[in-house]
Order: structure tokens, then sequence, then C-alpha cells
């Protein structure tokens, strides 16, 4: 690479080595003699020159000059001249001499200096739910860790994806990110939106942006981490469905440069939205987020690369962290990782793997949102015999994401009879007040006004219908827009239906035939989900971690707000 001072000598105008020159000056006195006069020239593109002049006369003058082509001299005293090809100089004076030979100017070939290293580029994988436990089982990056530095990572409350990632990305908390949970209840729209994706709704300065302050021109890669339409990446790959007209959904993904969908689809086939979340979720979603993370390296080349792996989750939840099937799949990830690990030593990237929370056993569920409409502050309205949440007319009602629940109350005299129909309810742990959230760093103005935390061994549902009967359609199936709070039961079809499968496969037969199709497989009994997350973790072995490449790169523990220096840290940049 060549710098900027060399890149101006190669195109200087090649008369300017040598550059002869003849001076005359003219010096006070009436005695003829000789004077000699010195000099320096500074050349643009880092070259020098000096010349040297006999001059009739007693005085003795230095001349500097700027030489780019043309050079502009300024004699000491009250001298002043100009220098192209030939310099002359006038010197006050009544007497007048003649100058000697011309002198060569010399001017030394640019010194080549070295370019300036780049930021060294990272690979972050979000390897969604591994723990230490978990990481036993994992052989590729259990030996990136020993090989490299590996420690515990403290989350925030709630330990939730969109909640962590912000936090990973801006070095912030929940109460200055805002994001309080994978979803939340929008006051100014009277609506509960779970999973949106533009990123204008997290706050704060993001990782890209201060390593492009470092180093402009700064290159990022999103390759499925949440709030990403909208980013200021350069590359982004996003699930993001085909809502139809008529009411079908089909996979598809959002990319940005708007040519990456083609060919990512060309070469791997269309992102397999149903492998990625439901009854079919497992680990074709992932190998297909890993082939899309190898090709934009290969292909793109981009400084910092963000990959998100959210295979754990399946079966951790399905089944528990202890499973044997949830061990399996620790290993069949890691298996379908090794070609990306190779890839990135090969391309002398620093890889950091994290997770967001770990995931821990549970038994039993908190119908929270039953408890307050039992309690008479939550409504509800019917339409065609389905009963819908009436958040806009609730006194009271709760967003439920795994082990939180952020609880909303319309008005402050209602705070007292909120409180005392959760106090007593089994299996919450703690209801956090302003104070409590202000603790746990969850006081924004999206949380609720009360913050219910489950206990270890229990997560909250968000069913609100009191009779199965009269429950809404979509709660049956796979709609994480349309319920107001999380439902891991949609990672099952409905063991109590006999014909469920008949269901799903006529389902099937519908959709390949264009027309439309409910696929009503979600059972409305959650007894089933084993593993859950959302409250700070009671060890490090039950909780999320961070392995890196590079050797002592990690102290006894990071904090979550920590990765975003780091991060810069390890390409250079902090």
């Amino acid at each position: 690479m060549t710098t900027d001072r060399a890149a101006d000598a190669d195109h200087a105008d090649p008369t300017a080595e040598p550059v002869p020159a003849s001076v005359s000056a003219s010096v006070s006195g009436s005695a003829a003699g000789s004077a000699s006069g010195s000099a320096s020239a500074s050349v643009s593109g880092s070259a020098s020159a000096s010349v040297s002049a006999s001059v009739s006369g007693s005085a003795s003058a230095s001349v500097s000059a700027s030489v780019s082509g043309s050079a502009s001299a300024s004699a000491a005293g009250s001298a002043a001249g100009s220098v192209s090809g030939s310099a002359s100089a006038s010197v006050s004076g009544s007497a007048a001499g003649s100058a000697s030979a011309p002198a060569p100017v010399s001017v030394p070939a640019p010194v080549q200096e070295p370019a300036a290293a780049g930021p060294t580029p990272l690979l972050v994988l979000d390897v969604v739910g591994l723990t230490p436990r978990l990481l036993d089982h994992m052989p590729h990056l259990k030996r990136l860790g020993r090989t490299g530095s590996r420690a515990p990572l403290s989350t925030v409350l709630p330990a939730v994806t969109c909640a962590a990632q912000s936090t990973f990305l801006t070095g912030s908390l929940p109460s200055e990110h805002g994001i309080v949970g994978n979803g939340w209840y929008f006051r100014e729209l009277g609506d509960v939106l779970l999973w949106r994706q533009h990123n204008g709704l997290v706050s704060g300065d993001k990782l890209w942006d201060a390593a492009r302050r470092a180093h402009p021109g700064y290159t990022v890669a999103n390759i499925c981490w949440w709030y990403a339409m909208g980013a200021d990446t350069d590359i982004t790959v996003t699930p993001r469905p085909v809502y139809y007209a008529d009411g079908r959904k089909e996979p598809d993904c959002y990319t940005r440069p708007p040519a990456l969908r083609d060919e990512l689809t060309d070469t791997l086939g269309t992102f397999p939205l149903f492998h990625f979340w439901g009854p079919g979720a497992d680990l074709v979603s992932s190998q297909w987020i890993i082939d899309a993370t190898r090709h934009v390296n290969r292909t793109r080349h981009p400084d910092l690369t963000l990959c998100y792996l959210p295979h754990l989750d399946y079966d951790l939840q399905r089944f528990g962290p202890d499973d044997p099937r949830s061990l399996k799949a620790a290993a069949d990830l890691d298996a379908a990782l090794a070609p990306l690990l190779d890839d990135a030593r090969a391309e002398g990237r620093t890889v950091v793997a994290l997770s967001e929370y770990g995931i821990t056993r549970v038994n039993r569920t908190v119908d929270i949102n039953r408890a307050l409409r039992r309690a008479g502050l939550l409504e509800v309205h019917t339409q065609d015999g389905m009963e819908y949440l009436d958040p806009m007319a609730s006194r009271a009602f709760a967003v439920a994401d795994h082990q939180i629940a952020h609880v909303y109350v319309r008005r402050p005299e209602d705070l007292d009879a909120t409180r005392a129909a959760l106090e007593g309810l089994p299996g919450i742990d703690q209801l956090l007040d302003d104070e409590g959230k202000k603790a746990h760093h969850l006081d924004h103005p999206r949380a609720g006004e009360l913050v219910a935390v489950a206990e270890p061994d229990a997560w909250f549902t968000y069913y609100y219908w009191l009779d199965d009967d009269r429950a809404p359609d979509f709660a049956q199936l796979v709609e994480i827009h349309r319920k107001p709070g999380y439902d891991p039961v949609e990672l099952f079809m409905d063991p109590l239906d006999p014909y469920v499968k008949v269901k799903a496969a006529t389902a099937l037969a519908r959709k390949k035939l264009g027309m439309r199709y409910r696929m009503a497989v979600v059972p409305l009994d959650p007894s089933p989900v084993r593993g859950s997350h959302g409250r700070l973790p009671a060890s490090d072995d039950d909780g999320p971690l961070l392995v890196c490449s590079t050797p002592r790169a990690l102290g006894d523990r990071v904090a979550a707000t920590d990765v975003k220096q780091l991060l810069l840290h390890l390409a250079g940049l902090g």
C-alpha cells in the first residue's frame, strides 16, 4: 500500500530531480565581494533539496523553499524569491553580484513507509443457551477455550435474547438501551408486540459506530442477530417471511444488500423458517445460518461478523438441559460449527463464542394473567366465540416472557390490588416495584409498573382465557407476533390430539398447492415444557459464558456490559 506522501511523489513532475538553479542577489554596501548562500528546500512527497551559490558581496543569505514541480523560496532577512527550474532572490542593498555555476538540488527517493495494520477480523458466535455444562459435550468449542481463554459471563435481567444482545452491542443496560424483554406493551399503540425487528428500538452507541470512529470504513455483517433491520451494518441477513395477501405465510429472509437474498437462496436454498421456530425447529436452521456466514465471510470479508445460532434453544426447552437429547443437540451443533471455525482460523479471524443465558430445568407454570383476570383486573373482548386480551381496557395485565413478566397497571390506584392478586401466587419469586426495577437496571418507561420474576423451577404462561373452548384460534398456531406473550409450547405438537399428524400433513398439502392453511397443532397444555430462562442464574455452571480464541484475553469474569469494549479491544480498536 502506498502512503499518501509516497503517492504524491509518484505524481510529482519528473523534471524536479535534479533541479538546476541560478541565483542572482543584490547585496547592500559599496564594495564587491563574495558571499556564500545556502538554501534548504522542502519538497512535496518528502523530498529535500539544498542549493549552494557564490554571490559577490560580503553578505550571506539563507533561503528556504518549497518545491513541487516549481519551488518558492524566501530569503532570510528582507529577501524573497521563487524557484521554478531557476531561482532568483532579491536582497535589499545597492551592490549587485552574480551567482556562480548552477548548483544541483538533490531529491532523495521517497521512503516507503509500512502500511498501517488494519483491524483484526472477528467472528462473534451467539451460541444460545451455551453453559459450562454443555461445553463439555462440544469438543471444538471447548478446544477453543482451552487454547484461548474462557470466563463466566454475567448477564442482564431479563436474561432473554433481545435484552442481552442489545447490552452486548451497546455496552449499556436495559434501563438505558430500552430493550426490556423480547417484547413489551407499546403504550402509544395500545398493543403488545414481541419480536420486532427494527434496530431503531435500541438506544445507545452501537458497536459498529464505535469501531468506525476508530477505523473509518470498518465493515460489519449481521447474520441473524436480532434487531437487524435498519441497523447501520454493511451486510444483513435476518428471517423475514413472505406474508401474502390471501393470508399465506412462506419462508424467506431479508438481506442487505438486496441481491444477497437471491445469492443465498440459489446457493443454500430458501431460509428454513419452519426449522427456525415451531414444532419442526431443529439443526437445519442453524446449519443454514452457518453456511450463510461462511459464504458472506468468503465473498465479502467483513471486519466483524455476528452469527446467531439458536439450535440449543429448542431441545433444552423441550426436554430440559440435562436430558440426553439436549446433550446430543450440543454435540450436533458443535460438529456443524467445525468448518466455520476452520475457516476463521485460515482467515486469521479471532473467534468469540458467547451466550445470552443458560436454560434451567422447570416443572411448573404460573398463569399470571388468569390470576389478574380472576381478580377483576384483566379485561377481554369476544369475537366469534373467541376471547382476546383487551390491554387498553384492562386495569392490569402481564406480558409473559419466559421467567419474567412485565405487569402493566393502567392507574396508580390499582397498584395495591395488582400486588394483592400476585403476591400469594405460587411460582412467583419476586415482584419488583420502582425501587426493585432500579436495582436491576430495568427502570425504563417501556417496563411494566411491576416486574414479576418466577421461582427457579417455574415459568410464566401468557394464557388469559379461563376456558380452553374460548381460546383464540391463534393459540394453537405458531404465531409469535399475535400472541400477547412468549409461548414455548409452540415447540410441540399436541400430544393429546390423535389426529395431530394428519392435520399437519393436510395443512402441508394445502400449502404446497398454494392454498390457505392453518397448522393448528400446538397444544393448549403447557406441561411438556422442561426448560426455561430469564431470571439471573443461581450458579456459573448454569449461566452463560464467553469463549475466545485469543489466550489471556479475559479476566475472571466478563460483564455483559463489557462485551462491546472487549470486542473493540480484540479488533485492535479499543
